[in-house]
């Protein structure tokens, strides 16, 4: 059975753990950046999709500020001609051409020389309220579609449209926004030539549980996909997230067709250059379909095991976690990976008809045991046991 998942490497010590849990994934999206730095590290084992992080252009402060960050990506993104320019706001509202089409250029050019490459990401700037990239996503699309019309390469790689959106939170919330946004990517699709799209927004941590999600964000995002799809030909690649729940809701409800995953971690779209903070060490909590803070942990699951039966599922793996707990503080990102990859594996084994019910009854499962257990402790940023797991399974259907 093919698998649909794509994970996400941001940098080579994402590849030992793609090699060892999603080797046989429908591709790995690595960036063109960690392959430079590649050395002698073996590469991911799926078929290669290469991005070339250009959405990282999304603000022009990568070339000033000092934050080590932007500096790494500056050092990176200067590469390419014009990319200075490709950054500046006033450039983007009136672009000139013959600089974006060498921009573009240089871009693929690079991204061409990759060995075993089977996708291509097409140069794009984040999406933004308004119109202010309209035009240079436009055209740098156009750029794209007429150097693949005469590439070599397109014999061989396809090219996959990503959709970002990094500007402001509830971005695809309102419908009159979504219309604008999906005729953009619609226009920026057929113009490229692409066979595929990855739609993210990299503001949504959706393991946040803040209190829109359920009604207002989450639907918003739903609603984005399924009225891009309608415009696009059937059979194209669709990618959503990554994120933790959200794309595997997308996927179970058939919006799209291969969720975007984490390895283990980075649960959420970053834009190259902005580095998150410093994230504490978190295990997956199978039972809940959650993360947790490793540290504090013990008591709290002492204590749940004391209100929960033995021959309860949620009683072994609890129990279980308890045993290695101290081991999981230094092997927490194999841990959830390896939870996150039984999951896929689950949900891939049930026909694509019943996906959706099944993912709905694995959060309303997590969900009843949330509201059984005690309160996660201080230090976890959801401490409500049952609230990511019920935010998520009310859009599962």
């Amino acid at each position: 059975m093919a698998h649909h998942y794509i994970p996400f490497a941001n940098s080579v010590t994402d590849w030992p753990l793609i090699n060892s849990l999603y080797s046989e994934a429908a591709g790995c999206r690595v960036t063109l950046q960690s392959l430079k730095k590649a050395f002698s590290q073996k590469l991911p084992t799926p078929k290669l999709w290469v991005d070339t992080e250009v959405d990282g252009l999304d603000s022009p402060q990568i070339f000033t500020s000092e934050d080590k960050g932007y500096q790494n990506y500056r050092e990176y993104i200067s590469q390419f001609e014009n990319a200075k320019k490709i950054a500046d706001p006033k450039f983007q509202l009136d672009p000139d051409k013959a600089d974006v089409a060498s921009f573009v250029s240089s871009v693929l050019r690079a991204a061409e020389a990759v060995p075993n490459v089977r996708w291509l990401s097409v140069p794009q700037l984040p999406y933004t309220p308004g119109r202010q990239r309209r035009k240079i996503n436009k055209m740098m699309a156009e750029i794209t579609g007429q150097l693949w019309s005469v590439s070599q390469k397109s014999r061989s790689v396809q090219l996959i449209l990503p959709v970002i959106f990094a500007k402001k939170r509830g971005q695809a919330d309102a419908k009159t926004d979504r219309n604008a946004e999906v005729e953009l990517a619609t226009a920026c699709f057929e113009a490229s030539r692409a066979q595929g799209v990855w739609i993210v927004d990299a503001t949504l941590d959706d393991q946040e549980g803040i209190r829109d999600f359920e009604n207002k964000r989450f639907p918003g995002i739903i609603k984005f996909h399924e009225e891009l799809g309608k415009k696009l030909p059937a059979g194209t690649k669709t990618v959503a997230g990554p994120y933790w729940g959200l794309n595997l809701v997308l996927w179970a409800r058939g919006v799209a067709r291969c969720p975007a995953v984490g390895v283990g971690r980075s649960f959420q779209y970053y834009v190259p250059g902005r580095q998150p903070q410093s994230a504490k060490t978190r295990i997956a909590l199978g039972p809940l379909k959650r993360l947790a803070v490793c540290s504090g942990l013990k008591p709290w699951l002492d204590e749940s095991l004391h209100g929960l039966k033995k021959n309860d599922p949620a009683y072994r793996e609890f129990a279980t976690l308890l045993k290695k707990l101290e081991y999981l503080q230094s092997n927490a990102r194999k841990q959830v990976a390896e939870f996150y990859q039984g999951w896929l594996l689950k949900l891939e084994s049930v026909p694509e008809g019943g996906r959706a019910m099944t993912l709905y009854q694995d959060f309303s499962s997590a969900y009843v045991l949330g509201k059984n257990v005690n309160r996660l402790p201080e230090g976890e940023d959801v401490r409500d046991p049952s609230l990511i797991a019920k935010q998520l399974m009310v859009n599962c259907l």
